[in-house]
Parts: structure tokens; sequence; C-alpha cells
């Protein structure tokens, strides 16, 4: 007699498990526990087995006559249902191990030393808020471009853009990894290239006005806060390296003597050593600081403690404080005020985007020397220095005829 809810709701365990029959092969297993499990008892190639199909109440009644029934066409169609169903948990397994996130978190963990800490930290940050929860659990090689492109799209919606733009470059590199460890066929982010909103080009105040650069370098001079915030902005200018390049310099990646600061791979952005000449200028300051901060690991350690290096915002702080406002100049405003007057100058274009750290963008020349164009950048970061001290004295002649005239 077939089973009906009542008769499974009113069934008690016993001391012994208890079968209590449907049809066409499905029963319902009560335990000494109490639980019920439904089972489907069929014979295939001559021998007996057994199907599990759910646990009573989650699976119905009626859920269990589906699954009985699938299971039997499965039987006609001369398919063993029990090996049917390991097989799809196998590709559901294998489908799970292939998944953008598992495949994303593999690269990122073979690519973050490649980077700073805090720079690691924001990338893992935007995938799993950006991308994971759409695409997370999606086998990385399903994923069409459109797919792709909805999860962007919720990015651009919010007016992150740039965060958009570099999402997808993130991705790119993922699938691209995909592909070479056989478990991608080819990277759908090609085909997104045109599909987002044009990025707005990120544009730091800074100084260009010759003169007023001059302003700029007296008003330092005349900096009446911390010594070590006033080498900072010294060496900042001077140097034109990225402010957290900067801040976080070691006295370990120096050589006084021969002029140079090495900045190791990872704290740089582009992942490459980088060659930092240093002119008599920044020497002289260098040398004076190492008597305040030499005995420590940073040049430019925290007012709070000398295992961390000096807050992100000290610099800026110091500008402000020197009356430049967020509008006119900041600490990575310094690299555009080199950029433009070394271009004025007449430097060699390439020298100058190589001091600048800028990553190699002919990609047919392939990875950058981090020592390219290195005798030519040592006379460049002096005439810098030297140029500097010329409007300097510029801007204090100024003063001084400004000062006699009144």
């Amino acid at each position: 007699m077939p089973l009906s809810d009542t008769t499974i709701r009113g069934a008690k365990p016993g001391v012994k498990p208890v079968k209590l029959s449907d049809a066409g092969g499905l029963y319902l297993l009560l335990t000494p526990s109490g639980s019920r499990l439904w089972r489907m008892k069929y014979r295939f190639a001559g021998k007996e087995k057994l199907l599990a199909l759910g646990v009573y109440p989650t699976v119905s009644l009626k859920d269990a006559r589906d699954r009985r029934d699938e299971a039997r066409k499965k039987l006609a169609a001369g398919y063993d249902p029990g090996e049917a169903r390991k097989a799809e948990k196998a590709t559901a397994k294998d489908r799970a191990a292939n998944s953008f996130e598992v495949i994303a978190r593999e690269w990122f963990e073979l690519t973050k030393g490649k980077w700073e800490v805090e720079y690691a930290s924001l990338i893992m940050h935007r995938l799993e808020r950006d991308m994971f929860p759409s695409l997370g659990g999606r086998p990385i090689a399903e994923i069409t471009a459109v797919e792709l492109l909805a999860a962007l799209r919720r990015i651009e919606k919010r007016g992150a853009i740039d965060t958009a733009h570099r999402a997808l470059q993130k991705c790119g590199q993922i699938f691209r990894y995909a592909v070479v460890t056989g478990r991608a066929d080819r990277d759908p982010t090609a085909d997104l290239r045109e599909a987002l909103k044009p990025a707005p080009k990120q544009h730091y105040a800074s100084i260009k006005d010759p003169k007023a650069v001059g302003a700029l370098m007296r008003a330092i001079r005349d900096y009446v806060g911390g010594f070590e915030t006033k080498c900072a902005l010294l060496i900042g200018i001077l140097t034109f390296v990225r402010p957290g390049e900067l801040r976080k310099a070691e006295w370990s990646e120096f050589d006084l003597d021969h002029a140079e600061w090495r900045i190791p791979a990872a704290r740089m952005k582009m992942g490459e050593q980088h060659i930092v000449p240093l002119s008599t200028q920044s020497l002289v300051i260098l040398r004076d600081l190492h008597s305040v901060t030499g005995h420590g690991r940073y040049l430019f350690p925290s007012v709070r403690t000398a295992s961390r290096p000096m807050s992100e915002n000290t610099v800026n702080a110091a500008l402000r404080r020197l009356g430049y406002t967020r509008e006119e100049m900041t600490g990575h405003g310094f690299r555009s005020t080199a950029s433009t007057l070394l271009n004025e100058l007449g430097w060699h274009p390439d020298a100058i985007e190589r001091q600048l750290s800028h990553g190699e963008r002919d990609e047919v020349r392939g990875a950058y020397n981090f020592a390219e164009y290195l005798p030519v950048r040592k006379k460049m970061m002096q005439a810098w220095a030297d140029h500097l001290d010329k409007l300097e004295r510029g801007a204090r002649l100024l003063r001084i005829e400004l000062s006699r005239a009144s």
C-alpha cells in the first residue's frame, strides 16, 4: 500500500530500523533515533543496490517519488543511477574547485608578494566586495563577458568608474592565470575594453610654474615644524618618489657612499626594484637626518612609535601648515611638478618616465630594466636639485626686492 504523509508522521521508531514501503522500490527507513531516510532499492547488472534520496520532511513524499522516477528513467536508459549520482557529485566538486573565487584567491596568493601589504589588502577587499558575491561560485570557464560586465556595471552605478576599470584589469589577470593553468579557455575581459565608461583622469594638485616652485622651496626651507617632516618634504621634491615609497623608506635601502637609494620590488607599485640616484643636496639632508633617525629602521618614523613609518597624512598636513590648500599642492604632486619642469628643461622623456617608475608601455619591447637610462638619470637628478636651488634663490631674491620696494 502506497505511503501517505499521515502514515509517515504517525510512525514511531522502534529498537530496530523499520522500513515503510511505498512503490517502485521506494521506502522510508525509520531509525531508532527517529530519523526518516528515503531509500530506493533497485537492481543493475544483476546486482541489488541502494540509492539514498534524502531525509523526510526536508524531502517530501512527492519529492522522493519524483527522485525515484528520475532514477528509474536512468535505469531504463541503461545507466546506474547510483554511479550517475557519484559522477554528478564529482562534477559539482570539480566545478567548485575551479570557481572564480577559488582561482582568484590562488592567483592572489601567488601575486601578493609583489605588492605592498596595504595594496594587497585593497585588492582582496575589492574582489570580496565587488566580484565574489555574483561571480565567486561560478566555474571560471563558464563566466561570460556579459556576466562580468553586469558585475562591473554595479560598480559603475555607485559612481566608482575608476574602480570598475581597475576591477576589469585584475579580473583579466585572474582569467589569464586560469587559462595558463588549464582551468579556462579564454579571457573574456578582452571583449569589454570599450564597454565601460571612460575612467576620469586622476590629477594630483601640483605647482608647475617655476617661480611658484621656487616659492614652495623657500617655504619648505623655512618650515618650523618637526625636523623629520621638513626632511620628508625636501627629499620628496628632490626624489619625486610616490608618497608611500617616501614615508616607508628604510635606511637599509640607502647607500650614501654611492649616492643611491634602491627601493625593493615589494614596495614598488610596478613590482620592480627602483633606483633613485641621490643628488649632493639629497645626501646633505640624508646625512643630517641619519644623525637623528639612523639608529632605527625608518628614515621617517611615526611620532608614536619608531617601529612604524610616519602617517600617510604627515606630508600633506605639513603643506597645509605652509599655507598650500589641497587644490594647490599635495605630496603626490611633487611627481607632476618634477615631470613638467624636467620636460620643459629638455631631459629625455623616457629617462623622466623611468625615474618616475612608470611601467613599460611598449608591449613589443617587453619587461623594462630597472637600471634603464641610469647614467642619464644620475645627471638629471643632480640637475633637478641644482634647478630647485636656482628657483629657490630666485624666489628669495624676488622677496628681498619686493621688501625693498615697499
